[in-house]
């Protein structure tokens, strides 16, 4: 008789909570299935409560949000925008397609975050924003930030793909910059397959951003009836999710209690069982600072060298377990090299854990089963080389 085939384990599965068909199906029962119907109204009163920011608007994607915020702070050409490099493209590409010139900064070596120390030593008087990207749901030293930012008039954006859910000294991410931008990419612990949100935390702000995310009209206004037309006043593009989108997504902040706890568990589980062997081979486990909740987005390693990157991936791999490197730094990518202010940070420690981070998987569908067959594969490996000195 043949054994059965041994499950594969993929980096990523989107993970469905049951209810989202009936939300859809409620959606187009409607009839309104372009944007800010019922569920985009429930989702956004959602995302205000649990953030407390001003105002939260559903977007089509957390790039969205971010291309929005840069419409809706007025950044153009001549203005310099301070980010990590160790970051997607959207956080660069946002201020770009404005005409801003992106300055790169390091990360700090222990939550991988945008390095406060060096942020203020490329601050000139054309820095328009700061943007803080919380890698891994881990906040970035905020206080620190707004020190630098507030004082000057430089606006700080958070871009809080990773952090829903997340905390920085109890407050929560997204809503302690004068922007937020999130994201509900399938990847994400709350997710609608592409979508994102803008948390607006400024109220000065409100009443423009319904006016850019509407293809610069007053439609929001008119609908609410303090208007008895609507027109053209302001620049703006097309930036709603239909409603069936976010019918999907409200099914999923529903149950987004469930969703966490699932992944809590099994992010505290890689960190307990992975720790004698991240100390005997020199790997790097995350680091979470005592003052940070973070939301169990990702769990990754940080392996001692470039080479043991691709073998550990390899290695993995050819037990069925999907495991992934993450960003590439932009400073150095074509695009960067091209956009970027030419006396950016070197970006020493990005292009170090660029080239040695490891994501394992972690969805809230992985059950302790599977997770133990990727412990007990990652226990195998052995590094191939000691760490750099230094380093």
């Amino acid at each position: 008789m043949r054994a059965a085939a041994v499950p594969r384990v993929p980096f990523n599965r989107p993970f469905l909570v049951g209810t989202e068909m009936q939300y859809v199906a409620e959606a187009v029962a409607a009839m309104h299935l372009s944007g800010d119907g019922d569920f985009t109204r429930r989702c956004q009163s959602a995302l205000e409560a649990l953030t407390g920011s001003a105002r939260a608007l559903l977007t089509t994607s957390g790039t969205h949000a971010l291309e929005l915020a840069a419409l809706l702070l007025d950044v153009g050409p001549g203005d310099e925008v301070i980010l990590p490099s160790f970051t997607f493209t959207s956080t660069a590409n946002a201020f770009v397609l404005r005409g801003a010139t992106p300055v790169f900064c390091d990360i700090r070596p222990d939550t991988l975050n945008l390095d406060e120390r060096r942020v203020e030593r490329l601050v000139t008087p054309r820095t328009r924003a700061i943007v803080a990207v919380h890698y891994a749901g881990v906040a970035c030293e905020m206080d620190a930030l707004l020190a630098i930012a507030q004082p000057r008039g430089i606006d700080v954006v958070e871009d809080n793909a990773h952090g829903l859910f997340g905390r920085y000294r109890s407050r929560p991410l997204g809503s302690i910059g004068r922007l937020g931008a999130l994201s509900f990419h399938e990847t994400k612990n709350i997710s609608c397959g592409e979508g994102g949100g803008l948390l607006i935390n400024d109220p000065a702000l409100v009443a423009r951003a319904e006016i850019l995310r509407e293809k610069g009209t007053n439609r929001a206004a008119f609908f609410r009836g303090e208007i008895d037309k609507y027109t053209w006043v302001d620049i703006g593009s097309s930036y709603l999710p239909s409603d069936i989108s976010a019918a999907f997504l409200w099914a999923q902040l529903e149950d987004a209690d469930d969703i966490q706890a699932r992944r809590r568990v099994l992010w505290e589980r890689y960190a307990t069982e992975l720790a004698a062997w991240a100390a005997d081979q020199s790997v790097r486990l995350p680091i979470v600072p005592a003052h940070c909740e973070h939301p169990a987005h990702i769990f990754y390693v940080v392996l001692p060298s470039a080479e043991d990157q691709g073998a550990f991936i390899d290695h993995l791999r050819a037990q069925g377990i999907g495991s992934v490197f993450h960003y590439m730094p932009l400073h150095a990518a074509s695009g960067g090299r091209r956009w970027r202010r030419d006396t950016s940070d070197p970006c020493l420690v990005t292009e170090h854990v660029s080239s040695r981070l490891v994501r394992l998987p972690l969805y809230a569908e992985l059950d302790e089963e599977l997770q133990h067959r990727v412990i007990t594969a990652v226990r195998q490996y052995e590094v191939l080389q000691a760490p750099v000195p230094n380093q």
